[in-house]
């Protein structure tokens, strides 16, 4: 049975719901969550609790776990979960925020990586390590959010981030075609697949961002089990009034 085929009417969201949301490229997850809880509102549900469980970037899509209601109490354990990416990376040139967001400031030879260079590449990525999230992130420093630091002009020569223990349980090449190649990752909680593809540049002895992000899975939950956020959003409308 797809998301859409699913029915709403008579659930009470208060007991507890977890919505598999496909998140819409440029929204934010909060924005997910905060559509999601004007609509209970409007269907009565006046003090709802609503949140998520593991951010995905704007530029990023794919499964986000939206708690509703009791739901919320196991954020913390879902979040903890293992996920699983699709990204795409753009090999011979870097950006600050290691992905899109901002424009490429320098560039790198890219010509000399092989597609067997790219493979042994990401074997080596794999394991458990620290990690060195993005300065464009919402990791907090000091009680300011790093891309806050960012944006005042600061460095990571200027900034400390704290590195966080993360674990890469798989990384595999599906696509090689110059300047660009397609992974798929299986990593822990914690992970910036941003800071893994500048990584990879790093270890090919070049530049790398990420160009495209897909969560497809988030533990247990597949993005095939995923709502479009429109489609939910419309049965909500159709289910019935608290």
């Amino acid at each position: 049975m797809t998301p859409e085929e699913r029915d709403l009417r008579g659930l009470n969201f208060e007991e507890g719901y977890i919505a598999v949301i496909d998140k819409p490229l440029e929204w934010t997850s909060t924005d997910v969550v905060r559509k999601i809880k004007y609509a209970l509102r409007n269907l009565g549900y006046r003090r709802i609790k609503v949140g998520h469980a593991g951010t995905l970037d704007p530029l990023a899509t794919g499964v986000l776990l939206v708690c509703i209601g009791r739901a919320t109490k196991m954020v913390d354990a879902l979040q903890a979960e293992e996920k699983e990416y699709e990204a795409d990376v753009m090999l011979g040139a870097t950006t600050p925020s290691y992905d899109l967001e901002h424009p490429v400031d320098r560039t790198y030879p890219y010509e000399h990586i092989t597609r067997e260079a790219a493979e042994e590449a990401l074997r080596c990525l794999e394991g458990e390590r620290l990690q060195e999230p993005p300065l464009y992130s919402a990791k907090k420093i000091d009680g300011m959010r790093a891309y806050e630091l960012a944006r005042a002009g600061e460095t990571t020569e200027t900034v400390e981030l704290r590195k966080a223990l993360i674990t890469i349980y798989e990384a595999e090449l599906q696509e090689y075609d110059l300047p660009r190649i397609r992974i798929r990752v299986r990593c822990s909680k914690g992970t910036y697949i941003r800071s893994l593809a500048r990584e990879i540049g790093e270890a090919l002895g070049s530049g790398a961002h990420l160009t495209s992000l897909r969560r497809t899975r988030s533990g247990g939950f597949t993005a095939g089990q995923a709502w479009q956020l429109d489609e939910f959003l419309k049965k909500l409308q159709q289910s019935e009034t608290k």
